[in-house]
């Protein structure tokens, strides 16, 4: 796997459906303005700024999937979720996209 797949915690395929048929959580790390406009039925709006103050809203123990709206900042996410003891976590990048990974 390449630095920046790495980095941006992209690499096989992964079946977002399947996830959440099996109690994934999607957390949407967009500002609550941009989650307003628009997100993924039954998605947690945590947004990036005050993860790590809100790490009890989110399961430990279920596949987490993170997205915004481009990418950069589930990525970021990803990392701070992984670092705070999430194993179990994916950057499904902007929420649109993932949406129709997801239906």
């Amino acid at each position: 796997m390449g630095f920046f797949a790495k980095l941006f915690g992209l690499g096989p395929k992964v079946d977002y459906k399947e996830l959440l048929q099996n109690g994934a959580q999607i957390i949407d790390v967009r500002t609550k303005q941009e989650y307003q406009g628009g997100h993924i039925k039954g998605s947690i709006n945590i947004p990036l700024q005050s993860l790590s103050t809100n790490l009890s809203k989110i399961k430990k123990d279920k596949a987490i999937i993170t997205c915004c709206a481009s990418g950069m900042r589930s990525a970021s996410a990803r990392n701070i979720l992984k670092a705070n003891g999430c194993k179990d976590v994916y950057n499904g990048g902007g929420w649109m996209s993932l949406n129709s990974k997801c239906n």
